[in-house]
């Protein structure tokens, strides 16, 4: 179907890198663009290619190097390297979640800032932060097995927050109210000890 009907556009702001070199955007050297075969948002260097595309009467539109290939109909000789643990995609884990949602983040003593956080289905152990729900790379993830919980917000803290503790890693998170907070902390303290919703639906059942 790729480039025979138009494709759905991911909004700008739902990434904060480019889809395909996962290169940080900034405003000056690293702008936004989108792939008209794709509509993924790509950067300059990685939408610096051009192909007829049906859907828009085979005129020349800007595509990304990836649809470029296919649309020519040339393989990409490089072999895919294998994705490191970082480079999975949010929407393909978001997809396919035990839990996923914004919530603000506080490592040490730096700022608050918000993240989109998921917890996938096949790691149901493990917390993958991005910065924004399309993002095709992970800032970070937190194997949460061992972790403490701490639910009881301090002052400085906001209302709605919550702590993963671990030797000397401290994690701070905070949702936007406490239905929210308390879905989390349902996985989570299950994750921590090793164990995932599933593994709690099958001891209710026996």
């Amino acid at each position: 179907e790729l480039g025979k009907r138009a494709p759905r556009w991911i909004r700008d702001n739902e990434v904060t890198m480019c889809m395909k070199c996962k290169e940080p955007f900034n405003a000056l050297t690293r702008r936004r663009h989108h792939c008209r075969a794709c509509g993924h948002v790509v950067c300059w260097k990685c939408s610096d290619y051009k192909a007829h595309l049906e859907y828009d009467g085979n005129k020349l539109n800007k595509v990304c190097k990836d649809c470029y290939h296919v649309i020519i109909g040339c393989t990409d000789s490089e072999e895919k390297k294998k994705k490191g643990i970082l480079e999975i995609e949010s929407a393909e884990v978001s997809g396919n979640s035990v839990i996923c949602s914004f919530l603000q983040y506080m490592e040490k003593s730096k700022p608050w800032q918000k993240a989109w956080c998921v917890i996938p289905k096949q790691e149901a152990l493990v917390l993958y932060m991005y910065g924004a729900p399309q993002d095709v790379k992970a800032l970070a993830t937190i194997p949460l097995l061992g972790y403490a919980v701490d639910d009881t917000p301090r002052s400085a803290d906001l209302p709605h927050s919550f702590k993963l503790t671990q030797s000397k890693s401290v994690h701070s998170f905070a949702a936007d109210n406490e239905e929210l907070k308390q879905k989390w902390l349902k996985v989570i303290h299950l994750a921590v000890k090793g164990e995932t919703p599933e593994c709690q639906n099958e001891l209710q059942v026996n």
